[in-house]
């Protein structure tokens, strides 16, 4: 049977209302590739959830198909977010599908080109302010309370239902349940979904590493950040709306949730493309955490079945590859000049 995307393939154990209508971009299915060269260097079975395959590049496909399927079914005509741009791209796309329109609050100048482009695309209503995330999406719950719009943000309890079918895809794919889960943290709605996922599924349960950018890390320094800043625009978030739940997570599978500098992240960015993974910055945080605690000998991987998350596609912020890029070198459009550049092979 062909596949029919993922309210079809897993929607008995997700908790959608009964009118949820299916709209879908066949998103899911994403691959969990295996990492041979850094398996060995880590001495375990190490693997990608490539989530940046998804239909608009990102993993927060999983939760709009449905948030977006639930809006639709009660009669729904306008939804709206706040975003660092990845759930402005998924938003705009699923809300073309179903022909609703859609508004999407961004903070001014802090969003990748590759994931406003998108939300302009699929057609939404960008809106820039003059302040963080955190002040876009209380504005957004603000006006959703006193209006028929809906929020589609991870603080719609739908969305948190989509996004637990990668664990259960995970699960599918190894037999069971990773020993340990390594992700990105931002607003916290990833971790506390794949939590709630591997709980439900009962195939074993992971330990989850949790990691945020050194300079928006509110879990692990325990308070707000007022301006945070990092490269890793997607978890550029100072108050996470699932905080509380992300350090739940973190705790109840005897994991932990720690920051990694801006630095890391590129590093590990750049170790995943030499491997043929390229992804968006903060989606290198999940490797760059378990590169840190391995090399402080806190974390012992060996001989384990580790999984990192990769939530979205280096094309979703190419300017951070393209803007250290030298010009490439040229040379007249014979065979001799292009020798005497690359040499015998």
């Amino acid at each position: 049977m062909t596949y029919q995307g993922l309210l079809h393939r897993y929607g008995q154990y997700l908790g959608l209302p009964a009118h949820t209508k299916t709209i879908t971009l066949l998103e899911g299915n994403t691959p969990l590739i295996p990492m041979p060269r850094l398996s060995r260097g880590f001495g375990c079975e190490l693997f990608i959830k490539f989530e940046g395959l998804n239909p608009t590049g990102s993993f927060k496909d999983r939760g709009m198909t449905a948030a977006i399927g639930e809006a639709v079914g009660r009669g729904v005509q306008t939804v709206i977010c706040a975003s660092t741009g990845n759930t402005a791209a998924s938003a705009a796309a699923y809300a073309a599908r179903a022909g609703l329109r859609s508004i999407v609050l961004i903070p001014e100048g802090k969003v990748a080109a590759g994931k406003l482009a998108g939300a302009i695309a699929y057609g939404a209503e960008v809106i820039q302010i003059q302040g963080s995330f955190d002040d876009a999406l209380t504005l957004v719950v603000e006006i959703t309370q006193k209006t028929p719009i809906a929020l589609v943000n991870s603080i719609n309890p739908y969305r948190i239902e989509g996004q637990k079918t990668s664990s259960f895809e995970i699960c599918d794919v190894l037999g069971n349940a990773p020993d340990w889960l390594c992700l990105p943290v931002g607003n916290a709605g990833n971790i506390t979904s794949y939590w709630a996922g591997f709980k439900q599924y009962k195939k074993g349960l992971p330990q989850i590493l949790g990691v945020q950018a050194a300079g928006a890390a509110p879990l692990v320094l325990g308070h707000p950040v007022e301006k945070p800043e990092t490269i890793a625009t997607a978890i550029r978030i100072g108050k996470p709306a699932r905080g509380e739940q992300a350090l739940e997570a973190a705790q109840e599978s005897n994991g932990r949730i720690i920051a990694v500098s801006d630095e890391e992240i590129l590093s590990a960015q750049r170790i995943l493309a030499s491997e043929g993974v390229w992804v968006e910055p903060a989606s290198a945080a999940g490797l760059a955490g378990l590169i840190a605690e391995s090399a402080k000998g806190s974390m012992n991987v060996k001989g384990k079945k580790v999984v990192v998350v990769c939530t979205g596609h280096g094309m979703k912020d190419p300017s951070i590859v393209t803007e250290s890029f030298k010009s490439p070198k040229i040379i007249p459009a014979n065979y001799d000049a292009l020798l005497n550049v690359i040499g015998g092979a």
